[in-house]
């Protein structure tokens, strides 16, 4: 059963990704018009020098295990990004990757780290990429409930992402950035395809979200990085933070984010926090 849904999973970004692609973006001419959009099989299977029924078998899920020189030769035909690469690569492994064991109590250390912290906002994320502490400028900044290490069940940073009314207002490419999440939720979950509480929190989002459900089949792939974050937040005005991601060393499951706040921003901050 677990190999069947890596492979599907694995086909169907296949699927996905050849669907993008015009034959013009890689060299080939258009042969007129087509019913489907993208490439066909057969030029994938061209492309990436391997026999069609091969590609075929492995876009439709069938027990096929195919090669590292195979993957290399398809993420080359299919020209996916570094980050879509290293997402073929997780789909490729039929068996589930090695979970660490996800801590039943959170470290003291881990825990004061992000409270100390302040005025930057701090929180960290499972995999699941529920909320498990944060900091008080994050309570202000993302609008989270104030911490309680005993809250049940856990906030979702991406369910509150796509359904809170406030991120539309605050941001104002919050459709941009909701896709930019949804592709880095995808990146995350690439890591754990047979986990049961993930397949159904994305069968739920789906539901709950018009945007959740149109983008997910896209298979758009991206990883975490750290960049630069400029909010114009209602009441004080101009927010500009370096954003940092951190993984905990002996539980990988979780990210350290931290929002390193321009001096101007952090003045701001430790007026609102300490009020």
């Amino acid at each position: 059963m677990n190999n069947i849904v890596s492979q599907n999973s694995l086909g169907e970004f296949l699927r996905a990704s050849r669907q993008r692609l015009t034959p013009e973006q890689v060299g080939l001419p258009p042969h007129g018009r087509r019913r489907t959009p993208g490439l066909r099989r057969e030029e994938v299977a061209e492309l990436a020098n391997i026999g069609v029924s091969w590609y075929t078998s492995i876009e439709q899920g069938k027990d096929v295990h195919p090669s590292i020189q195979v993957l290399e030769s398809l993420a080359k035909a299919l020209k996916l990004s570094d980050d879509e690469r290293r997402y073929l690569f997780l789909l490729s492994k039929s068996d589930e990757m090695e979970e660490s064991e996800v801590y039943k109590e959170l470290s003291i250390g881990l825990e004061r780290t992000v409270f100390a912290l302040e005025p930057n906002p701090a929180y960290v994320i499972d995999k699941y990429w529920d909320l498990l502490i944060w900091n008080r400028a994050a309570e202000f900044i993302f609008r989270f409930p104030s911490y309680s290490a005993g809250i049940n069940p856990k906030l979702n940073f991406l369910h509150q992402f796509l359904a809170d009314p406030f991120k539309k207002e605050i941001n104002s490419d919050w459709e941009e950035k909701a896709k930019i999440m949804i592709a880095r939720f995808r990146a995350d979950c690439a890591r754990h395809p047979q986990d049961a509480r993930l397949n159904e929190m994305i069968e739920k989002f789906k539901k709950e979200s018009e945007l959740f459900s149109l983008w997910w089949p896209r298979y758009e792939v991206k990883n975490i990085t750290d960049c630069h974050k400029l909010w114009n937040y209602p009441q004080i005005g101009k927010l500009e933070f370096e954003h940092v991601n951190l993984q905990v060393s002996n539980c990988p499951d979780l990210k350290l984010m931290i929002y390193t706040a321009s001096p101007s921003t952090a003045e701001k901050l430790k007026n609102k926090i300490h009020s």
